[in-house]
């Protein structure tokens, strides 16, 4: 077998994180309508998606944290600023306010006692609990 055409694992891998950010940045742009989306040949704007890419890569950032090459660090960090701005001026340019900065609660609640569990009103179930807005 010829050595010039063969890949380390390191290069295979590197290759394959770079594709994985760009497949998360590529999506979120779509769900933003800065990219077409080839699937419908129109743009679409989805907030909502567009903020699920941009959290999978911030999980992505804080679970590699350490272990990244220079290189790609730089690549996350970069494509987590981009898309993050781009999020603002697309949720500014649809006139969606940005969430009221709530403060943090004085100190944590007291845990419910066994029967004074309650159950949410049926319309705060529906609200998203594990977005944070940019």
């Amino acid at each position: 077998m010829d050595q010039e055409n063969e890949f380390s694992l390191d290069d295979i891998h590197a290759a394959m994180f770079a594709q994985l950010v760009m497949m998360f940045t590529s999506a979120t742009l779509q769900h933003l309508g800065k990219l077409v989306n080839p699937a419908l040949n129109k743009t679409e704007v989805n907030l909502e998606a567009a903020q699920a890419s941009i959290d999978m890569l911030d999980m992505l950032a804080a679970k590699t944290r350490g272990n990244l090459k220079p290189d790609e660090d730089r690549m996350l960090k970069e494509s987590l600023t981009q898309l993050k701005l781009n999020y603002v001026e697309t949720q500014q340019a649809a006139g969606v306010p940005p969430p009221a900065a709530s403060a943090p609660p004085a100190s944590p609640a007291p845990a419910p006692a066994a029967g004074d569990i309650k159950t949410p009103p049926a319309d705060e179930e529906k609200q998203p609990r594990f977005h944070k807005k940019y």
